[in-house]
């Protein structure tokens, strides 16, 4: 799963988002948080952890179980100091935080003064409880959430616009079905699957730019806390 997350393959459900969205956050760090001391919060697998610590970036995954290299409490707490940390990775997360006020807030006590935030969520998807799964934002509802939470905005990529999201939303229901079946359930769903991303790929061509910025599948912000 953490190399699927990471370097997706394109028979994978989640190439067309996963894909881009790897190469952004690498990006991102390697431009404005290079030898950084990063906290992934919420870090799951740690898909990412050995790409940015090639990068010479000092990274520590943080969640609510033991999984991680920090433990966050029942308070949304993380064992660092205030202003310890020059970045924050907060990657497909939000949508399964209940209490935002207490989420942003603990990245702001970690943040130094210029330090960055690195997040991506859904703009439109599935229901996926992990083990909540509570809300999904339009482009300006996310710029405007951050801002509502002390964050100021400096970059928004909007990932697959809403005509290839319909397509990624049937093949997931359909390969699911399939790699059910024995024998030759999987193969059968590795090769639809590969179909239904070059179709969604070509999709996401034609759909302007404005509509994808609105109503996305997935959005990557780079953000800071304001003064």
């Amino acid at each position: 799963m953490r190399k699927s997350r990471s370097k997706p393959r394109i028979w994978d459900t989640d190439w067309l988002v996963l894909r881009p969205l790897s190469r952004l956050i690498l990006d991102h760090v390697r431009t404005h948080s290079p030898a950084a001391r990063l906290v992934d919060l919420g870090c799951g697998d740690m898909p990412y952890k050995a790409e940015l610590e090639q990068q010479s970036v000092h990274y520590l995954g943080a969640d609510i179980d033991d999984g991680g290299d920090l433990r966050i409490d029942a308070n949304g707490r993380v064992p660092l100091e205030e202003q310890s940390v020059d970045a924050v990775l907060s990657v497909q997360v939000l949508e399964h935080v209940r209490d935002l006020g207490i989420y942003f807030g603990e990245i702001r006590r970690l943040l130094r003064r210029d330090g960055i935030l690195y997040l991506s969520t859904h703009g439109s998807w599935l229901y996926h409880p992990h083990p909540e799964d509570h809300r999904r934002w339009t482009g300006p509802g996310l710029v405007a959430e951050l801002d509502a939470h002390g964050f100021r905005v400096e970059e928004s990529v909007a990932l697959v616009g809403p005509l290839a999201t319909t397509t990624l939303i049937r093949m997931t229901g359909f390969v699911f079905f399939l790699r059910k079946i024995p024998l030759l359930g999987s193969a059968i769903a590795n090769g639809l699957a590969v179909l239904m991303n070059l179709r969604a790929l070509i999709e996401d061509k034609l759909t302007p730019a404005t509509i994808r910025q609105n109503d996305a599948c997935v959005y990557f912000v780079r953000a800071r806390c304001k003064p």
